[in-house]
């Protein structure tokens, strides 16, 4: 079932013009030609935000993650477990470090009690976002999105998955998956990265495609997270529940944690990728 997400594009000056995938990167050393081989950051970030999770909320969060967007300047942040003004302070904070066009998109839970979108405890709507920097003036996207078809019926809380896909050049996605049911978790994991993803990529539609987020599964857990990652997908995860998945003409060359400085529960997780030029045999 599908949700008519929140959309948030802002289009910023334009210094480079977009001519293909490998004009993606921040760092332009690393683009010398259309065929070259680029980088790409991605930034996860669960920010414990709703006010109502007493044991991790601290109200800083937020402005932690700023500081963390100014210092390590990602090209894809994946939200988890945000009101939906943080999406629009955080996005604020791309276009100061970023030229081109940011989308910005949020993706409320559902209250599984109403039908209604689920809220933070000061009122606005709860769920998941993805914040996209694509370079150059045009700044083409379509944001895509749902609420998984298995919940957990004792939680009013029914998870949603959220992708943008960015100039028909990739899919940045992102998730939070089920707490109360391991089991239930990888069923809607499984649903993501098994049913909805390969909606998108049909009829033609296929991009390099990311997956980031917490999905409340461990890589040697009871179900393992790895039983949900496609056989022809890399994947890294953070020691804990926060995942990553990237289709296999994606490169995954480092991973590492960034401290909260304790704001919420969860450092951020940061994943540097390599991205296949235009001319690159994988793409």
């Amino acid at each position: 079932m599908l949700s008519p997400p929140c959309r948030v594009p802002r289009p910023v000056v334009a210094l480079v013009a977009l001519v293909s995938f490998a004009a993606l990167l921040t760092d332009c050393s690393t683009v010398e030609t259309a065929t070259a081989q680029t980088r790409m950051r991605v930034l996860q970030l669960n920010l414990c935000n709703s006010g109502m999770a007493t044991g991790c909320y601290t109200g800083r969060a937020v402005a932690r993650a700023a500081e963390v967007i100014r210092a390590e300047t990602p090209d894809v942040v994946t939200l988890n477990e945000i009101c939906a003004d943080d999406v629009d302070a955080l996005e604020r904070v791309m276009t100061q470090v970023h030229d081109g066009t940011v989308v910005a998109a949020f993706q409320p839970a559902r209250n599984g009690r109403t039908g209604e979108p689920y809220r933070c405890l000061n009122g606005q709507q709860y769920g998941v976002g993805v914040l996209t920097h694509i370079p150059g003036s045009g700044g083409d996207h379509e944001v895509h999105a749902g609420i998984y078809p298995a919940q957990d019926p004792a939680d009013p809380e029914q998870r949603a998955w959220l992708c943008v896909e960015a100039s028909g050049l990739f899919f940045a996605c992102t998730t939070h998956l089920a707490y109360t049911s391991s089991t239930l978790a990888l069923a809607q994991c499984a649903h993501l990265v098994g049913t909805a993803i390969p909606r998108l990529h049909a009829d033609g539609r296929y991009r390099p495609t990311v997956v980031s987020g917490d999905l409340n599964l461990r890589h040697g857990g009871t179900p393992d997270v790895r039983s949900c990652v496609p056989a022809d997908y890399h994947h890294r995860h953070d020691g804990g529940v926060q995942q990553f998945m990237a289709t296999a003409d994606l490169r995954i060359d480092v991973t590492r944690p960034v401290s909260m400085e304790r704001t919420t529960d969860h450092a951020a997780f940061l994943v540097r990728l390599t991205l296949p030029g235009q001319g690159d045999p994988a793409h």
